[in-house]
């Protein structure tokens, strides 16, 4: 009887781990196509499909990252995304790419992708690319031209430039929508403000010193 009770618990486990693991990627898609009505209504998650007739030849084509985008800004870096939002046609299929131009010494802060992995191929240039685990370890490689870095999903990672001139790389990822989380702007960009006891909590600092860098943050 206790065998069968922990046969019938394994089994349950067994249920939940399969359910969790398909809770971590985009849904498999049920259908050929399913070109991304961005007119419709979102009900749950993702995009309602275009109606069959609807679909013509430019829904699986995009420029989005042909060009490459002004990095100049504080970070001397700048990412333009070929997402659901922007590519309709890659709605259901689980996949997407951003390129990342970069300003010589110019850095993609520390940041995460909660819904993917990323797969870094450099195309130009040299970048140190690195991540960090939940056990604090850091993880980094200079990657250059055509090489490629893999940064495990949901991990807090960045690219910096450390060649003399421009860089440029691409980052493809395992949904169609991988989301972003600056733990910088996260802190200090917020609307409303973090309130300040956490924030002088978190840095160990005072209010001085966290004001000083909220208002580097003001304008973006």
């Amino acid at each position: 009887m206790a065998s069968a009770a922990r046969s019938a618990a394994l089994r349950v486990l067994l249920l939940v781990a399969v359910a969790i693991a398909g809770a971590l990627s985009d849904p498999t898609p049920l259908q050929d196509t399913c070109v991304a009505d961005m007119r419709a209504a979102t009900p749950v998650d993702g995009f309602a499909c275009k109606p069959q007739s609807a679909v013509v030849d430019e829904d699986f084509f995009s420029r989005a990252i042909a060009s490459a985008a002004s990095t100049a800004n504080p970070f001397g870096a700048n990412s333009t995304r070929a997402t659901v939002a922007t590519f309709p046609g890659l709605n259901t299929l689980g996949v997407s790419i951003t390129r990342v131009d970069l300003a010589p010494g110019g850095l993609n802060p520390p940041h995460s992708h909660p819904r993917a992995s990323e797969l870094v191929m450099v195309l130009q240039g040299e970048v140190l690319v690195g991540f960090t685990t939940g056990a604090n370890r850091l993880f980094s490689k200079v990657v250059r031209e055509n090489e490629l870095f893999v940064v495990p999903r949901g991990l807090q990672h960045f690219q910096l430039n450390t060649g003399a001139g421009d860089a440029v790389f691409v980052a493809m990822f395992d949904s169609q929508s991988p989301g972003v989380v600056t733990p910088t702007f996260a802190m200090f960009s917020t609307k409303p403000a973090m309130p300040m006891e956490v924030l002088t909590k978190t840095f160990l600092t005072g209010e001085d010193q966290v004001n000083a860098i909220m208002s580097k943050f003001a304008g973006f």
